[in-house]
């Protein structure tokens, strides 16, 4: 009975790949606290999300661009950046500087 119950596990058991990302330490360290809370770990988490996208097709979240990258903005940055270096920029107060 015993060895029919290991041939089962070895049956059932799947071939795991390990996945290598680069990450921020900071950024890291907050996401295993709050899984750690959830009682996940970052593997569970990855397995949910890769679960998530196969069966919805998509990334199962809303991505959108930041508008600070911006080809606009960035082009902005750069001309104030370029006045403030050349001197032919003006100085402004800000606006909640009441602190």
């Amino acid at each position: 009975m015993l060895k029919s119950a290991i041939e089962v596990i070895k049956i059932g058991a799947k071939k795991k790949d390990i996945i290598k990302v680069r990450i921020n330490s900071h950024l890291k360290a907050e996401t295993e606290k709050l899984l750690s809370s959830m009682g996940l770990t970052y593997s569970d988490a990855i397995t949910l999300f890769s679960k998530a996208i196969v069966n919805e097709g998509k990334i199962p979240f809303k991505l959108q661009s930041d508008p600070f990258y911006s080809t606009e903005n960035q082009e902005s940055l750069r001309k104030s950046i370029n006045q403030l270096e050349d001197g032919t920029g003006k100085q402004h107060d800000l606006l909640d500087n009441d602190k």
